[in-house]
């Protein structure tokens, strides 16, 4: 090839290799990621609360940096750190639910801080499959997304020496004054930016020390004190900590060598920025309980990188540290499943845990990590009748993480689920819902009317609460319908101290049930049934019979039934008859009968007259322009089609009582009676289409005919224009395909439609 030939591509290829080498390079300097020590100072005189930070200070920052979101629940407001959403991934991977865990860690996380140190290990405890270990791999991700911004930027070191001519010439032992990394060599100040061929051997921070801890301890205490003042708590990490063992005796050999200049021992400093990286294991690591040690020491006297060290190194004894512990400082070290461990591998978490410390053979070790572990219910009880175990207590941390109560919530990991699995067929709207559903009911425990502050009637309504009706309480705020509104209002208001009824036994509710683990089997068990062409709740019920025969292969399957709860058989039979409310109402509304808006604009109406009726004044008639007396007869009916069965009079104030209510807690909200009363719309639903039910059912049969005669059948010309209308909006409302709408309309006429 001569100089005037051009490879395939080449100015193009050329082009585009010489931008990526471009904002490469510009990536670099924006980071800063060399800095020589006096750089480095001065940014963290700049920013001492930025640079000057432990672990507990930069998660809580991490925590913060991605922010909260709030949203209703149907016991007040529920905070949520986005962290676990995993924003920077589009979500995947997320942490579904467990708001009270993510408190409860960023509130440890919060003491930690303010106790200047973290002296005590966090243990997520809970039933299997309860999502300890992704809430720690957010948060492990978190950080690696955090420690690429600029507000979490990571500094540590390295021992930089140079060559023999270099080393002589900048400090005045002859050469010509040559330009090295910028500066002429008699002006060098910093070994930090030298490149490879002007450096002997380069030596990097075992345990990616902060670079602070280069400076003496003394003069760092003064140093902190007067950066600080008294009102700032800085953590212990800086204020007493110390360097590694390699850094330690090659601080003191070169401070004799040069006789006590510290400048000169600082001009070997380059300093680091690092990113914090599960992938490479740089403050971020995962041990798993197989046995082996967290951390060792090892001589590194003979190794050939230390041969071009200056003479007062090599006779040094030097220890390189190593292992997960090591791999971990500066970040999140996590003990997966820590009690399946021999327990003689977990004893030096006793002075590790408490003071940051871990003494190897041959060096001691200053720690800046988190230590977090997970561990089975099971092992947790057993471990507490351990003779070690009061010694643990004091230096644990113990935060509960059962499984989720919320139907609603569960969904969303089935959900994320189908739609990130190869399935090979359609699903059918609700398969998640069943399933989460059903997973719900299985947790829940009887609620104890004794045990709270509850008046004698409340107490009757808590004794007689189906798990349906409990997980709808949970999950929604529904009261059950035949309560009256001031029992709804007061049943409601009493969902936190439900919740928190067996929060401080063993047997907390949330601990025993089927966990996510088990049922994203059962979904894909499901999806393998041959009988069925798609993946659907119907497909789902005959895993459930199926996995309910054999007790044996669950726990949670042997336990014994307390009333209408624990009876997981009957429970599928619940959530078939909450599915087949939902195709009903979901069928009439393909159907086209009555418009949804109608129960709203009729509620809306009922309101208005109840309003003024109870104020004693007149309403006034668009229609007429006159003011005229409430409309007694509406009400009546309405209240007819509600089955109010107390006083009417009583009923409507205390309508207006809710409503007012619902207004103080959400001040500037605008009223919406599908959410304050989602029962009582419901009612007139229902109401409606009973009246309607012969009606319906023709419809059905049409609907099928149409369908398994491709449009023909014998139907009329309406009938085909209805049946064709009615397939276009479940499709296009509610995610039905021809033949799912087939499968489901089939099961809801055998079940509702055909006596």
């Amino acid at each position: 090839m001569t100089d005037t030939d051009t490879p395939t591509g080449g100015a193009k290829g050329n082009t585009t290799l010489d931008a990526i080498f471009e904002r490469t390079e510009q990536k670099f300097r924006e980071r800063r990621q060399i800095l020589s020590f006096q750089e480095f100072f001065e940014l963290f005189q700049a920013q001492p609360r930025r640079y000057g930070r432990n672990i507990a200070q930069y998660l809580r920052d991490c925590f913060d940096h991605f922010g909260i979101t709030e949203r209703p629940a149907p016991w007040g407001t529920q905070r949520r750190f986005n962290l676990f959403d995993c924003p920077w991934d589009g979500g995947e991977q997320r942490l579904i639910g467990q708001e009270n865990t993510q408190r409860a860690v960023y509130r440890l996380l919060t003491n930690f801080v303010q106790e200047g140190r973290i002296q005590r290990i966090i243990l997520l405890h809970g039933p299997n499959g309860s999502a300890k270990s992704s809430l720690i791999n957010c948060i492990m991700r978190a950080l690696e997304v955090y420690s690429r911004t600029d507000e979490g930027a990571l500094y540590t070191f390295n021992w930089v020496f140079p060559t023999e001519k270099i080393s002589r010439g900048s400090i005045g032992f002859g050469g010509s004054d040559v330009t090295i990394g910028g500066q002429p060599r008699s002006a060098l100040t910093t070994y930090a930016y030298l490149d490879d061929l002007s450096v002997d051997a380069k030596i990097a921070s075992a345990m990616r020390d902060h670079p602070l801890l280069l400076i003496p301890l003394t003069e760092r205490e003064r140093l902190l004190k007067a950066t600080y003042g008294d009102d700032v708590i800085v953590p212990d990490y800086l204020r007493k900590g110390d360097l590694d063992h390699i850094s330690k005796r090659i601080f003191e050999a070169l401070l004799a060598s040069y006789q006590g200049d510290m400048s000169q021992v600082l001009r070997h400093i380059q300093v680091e920025r690092f990113f914090i990286s599960r992938r490479y294991r740089v403050g971020a690591v995962t041990i798993e309980p197989q046995m082996r040690i967290d951390a060792g020491s090892r001589q590194i006297t003979v190794d050939r990188s230390l041969q071009s060290l200056p003479a007062s190194l090599q006779n040094q004894t030097l220890f390189e540290v190593f292992g997960p512990l090591v791999e971990g400082n500066r970040g999140v070290v996590e003990y997966n499943d820590v009690l399946k461990r021999q327990p003689e591998l977990n004893k030096y978490l006793l002075a590790t845990g408490e003071k940051a410390t871990a003494s190897l053979d041959h060096a001691n070790i200053f720690l800046d990590a988190l230590l977090i572990g997970s561990a089975n219910e099971l092992y947790l009880d057993a471990f507490k009748k351990a003779p070690d175990y009061p010694s643990f207590k004091a230096r644990l941390e113990l935060v509960r993480m059962p499984y989720l109560l919320d139907y609603m919530v569960e969904a969303h990991i089935y959900d994320e689920q189908i739609s990130t699995t190869e399935i090979g067929k359609p699903i059918l709207p609700h398969t998640a819902h069943v399933a989460a559903l059903w997973a719900v009911l299985t947790r829940l425990t009887r609620p104890q009317p004794d045990e709270g502050e509850f008046s004698d009637d409340l107490k009757k309504v808590i004794e007689e609460l189906t798990p349906i009706q409990k997980a709808d309480l949970y999950a929604t705020g529904q009261t059950p319908d035949h309560l009256s509104a001031e029992l709804g209002r007061e049943l409601a208001s009493a969902i936190p101290e439900l919740m928190n009824q067996s929060s401080d036994t063993s047997d907390y509710e949330g601990r025993y049930g089927a966990s996510p683990r088990e049922m994203k089997l059962l979904i894909l068990n499901a999806a393998q049934n041959g009988e069925y062409p798609h993946l659907s709740p119907l497909a789902l019920f005959d895993e459930l019979r199926q996995l309910v025969r054999d007790p044996s292969v669950y726990p949670f399957l042997q336990l014994k039934p307390e009333g209408p709860y624990h009876r997981f058989e009957e429970f599928i039979e619940t959530v078939t008859e909450r599915y087949l409310d939902i195709l009903d109402h979901e069928v009439r509304v393909a159907m086209g009968l009555v418009e949804e808006s109608a129960y709203d604009t009729l509620f809306k109406r009922y309101i208005d007259h109840v309003t003024h009726a109870v104020r004693g004044e007149k309403i006034h008639n668009r229609t007429t322009s006159q003011y005229e007396e409430p409309d007694e007869d509406l009400m009546e009916q309405v209240e007819r089609q509600l089955s109010i069965t107390e006083d009417a009079e009583e009923f409507r104030r205390s309508i207006m009582s809710t409503i007012a209510a619902w207004s103080i807690d959400n001040p500037g909200q605008t009223i919406s009676y599908a959410v304050i009363f989602p029962k009582y719309l419901a009612a007139l639903r229902n109401a409606y289409f009973e009246e309607h039910q012969e009606q319906i059912r023709k419809l059905q049969q049409a609907l099928l005919v149409y369908i398994d005669d491709d449009g023909v059948g014998g139907l009329s010309r309406a009938e085909q224009e209805q049946a064709e209308q009615t397939l276009v909006n479940l499709r296009e409302e509610f995610g039905y395909t021809r033949e799912g709408a087939r499968e489901v309309v089939v099961f809801l006429m055998q079940r509702r439609y055909i006596s």
